[in-house]
């Protein structure tokens, strides 16, 4: 399956039905979006509850999420600024195929992506071609009811 540089993902158990990823081979890690992250401990495991806006430039869309927390690292961004973060492990959905990857939580406002796919987390079946987008198909914002939310 080939991918393009950007593509619009799942993310089924947070609850996230389209998200635009960057697919970025030069990140090792892969990142998403996270405010409001606050930890808690749930029948001995730990977890974490954050915000996200899926949709670039939308505050007005906010889903709440809930994982559990399988390590803390510390992440050196593209700016070479360092930045202990949580990482949890999601499947993500593209098209047919669903797999683990482990992303970490930081705040993606002023980035352009809510949601950066790093290279340890590209299935063995995908295919980059970084001269093309969206090469799964369009916008995927139509699963959102973004009427109901202009009118709040």
């Amino acid at each position: 399956m080939v991918v393009g540089w950007r593509e619009w993902i799942s993310l089924p158990e947070l609850h996230i039905p389209a998200i635009k990823a960057k697919v970025d081979t030069g990140a090792r890690t892969s990142a998403l979006h996270a405010f409001k992250i606050k930890t808690y401990r749930e029948k001995g495991k730990f977890r974490v509850r954050f915000g996200i806006h899926p949709l670039q430039k939308r505050t007005d869309l906010e889903i709440i999420c809930h994982a559990d927390i399988i390590d803390r690292r510390m992440v050196t961004d593209s700016g070479g600024h360092r930045e202990l973060r949580w990482v949890i492990c999601t499947p993500i959905r593209i098209q047919r195929l669903e797999w683990p990857v482990e992303m970490t939580l930081t705040n993606r406002d002023k980035m352009n992506f809510r949601m950066l796919l790093g290279r340890m987390a590209l299935h063995e079946q995908l295919v980059v071609n970084p001269a093309h987008s969206f090469l799964m198909g369009p916008s995927l914002e139509h699963l959102y009811d973004l009427k109901k939310l202009k009118k709040a």
